[in-house]
């Protein structure tokens, strides 16, 4: 009998241990399985996180332009450089090759400075028929690339005679004809070699060529909107007043004044000399 009960002890407390088991078994059970999740949820966070730092980097890398391109990037070029830079291209330009507009400014330009006006001597009162000579032999010698304008300096003038105005044409350097050409000895060749033409004006056999400032002047005199009126007179001379309160008087020419068109004379009236000032067209040589 008492060894069936400590059998049958034992075996419950084998079945007892077996039952127990199980019951480990199952408490164990989720705690492990929650370390696995938690495990897997970290893991799963740092590539998220490790995707969204790349994310960040690549549009980061759009939006800002590399540092080392921009550094690198060549300077807008100036207009001096591109002038400079055009004087040095042209040595020998191949056929068909363009040329850059810049060296063609820089060509004309050079061409300009070298244009100068030359005095001409010609027989006077032959200027228009030499200056029509000269053009004649420009045209059929093909030196307009050298020769470039003949000009007879004219001026328009008010003379009054006989009591009467008119209008006359007046060469303002007889027996001389201007020339704006490009001095060499082709060009001193055809222009001196012109019937009527007896020389260039210069420093002995250079001619010389005529300032800005005196060009300036001719061609002012030659486009001068108000004629110039002629005077026949000079002061000490008698005169006769054809206009205005006076008309009829004789008097002797005190003052001419040139700039203002004025004349001062010198008038007997009531046995005393006046001095009456009077336009240019009002007197007339007595």
């Amino acid at each position: 009998m008492a060894e069936n009960e400590s059998e049958q002890l034992e075996e419950m407390k084998s079945s007892k241990m077996e039952a127990e088991v199980p019951v480990e078994v199952e408490a164990e059970g989720p705690e492990a399985v929650e370390e696995s999740s938690e495990e897997e949820t970290s893991a799963i966070q740092q590539d998220e996180d490790a995707d969204l730092e790349k994310t960040d980097e690549a549009s980061t890398a759009e939006q800002i332009p590399d540092s080392q391109d921009t550094e690198t990037e060549p300077a807008a070029a100036t207009d001096d450089d591109v002038v400079g830079e055009a004087i040095e291209v042209p040595q020998d330009l191949e056929e068909g090759e363009i040329v850059p507009e810049s060296v063609e400014t820089q060509v004309d330009t050079d061409e300009d400075s070298e244009r100068n006006w030359f005095v001409v001597h010609c027989y006077s009162g032959y200027e228009n028929k030499v200056r029509h000579n000269l053009e004649q032999r420009i045209e059929t010698m093909g030196m307009k690339s050298k020769i470039f304008d003949v000009v007879v300096p004219t001026e328009e003038e008010i003379e009054i005679k006989e009591g009467k105005r008119r209008t006359v044409e007046r060469r303002v350097f007889p027996g001389y004809i201007l020339v704006q050409m490009i001095m060499d000895e082709d060009s001193w060749y055809v222009v001196r070699n012109t019937p009527g033409v007896t020389g260039f004006v210069g420093m002995g056999n250079e001619p010389t060529p005529l300032r800005p400032e005196e060009v300036s002047q001719i061609v002012k005199r030659m486009e001068a909107e108000a004629p110039r009126i002629k005077v026949t007179y000079k002061a000490g001379q008698k005169v006769r007043i054809i206009d205005g309160p006076f008309n009829d008087f004789i008097g002797t020419v005190s003052k001419i004044d040139m700039d203002r068109a004025k004349v001062r004379v010198m008038v007997s009236f009531f046995g005393r000399e006046t001095p009456v000032e009077l336009d240019f067209l009002q007197v007339e040589k007595a």
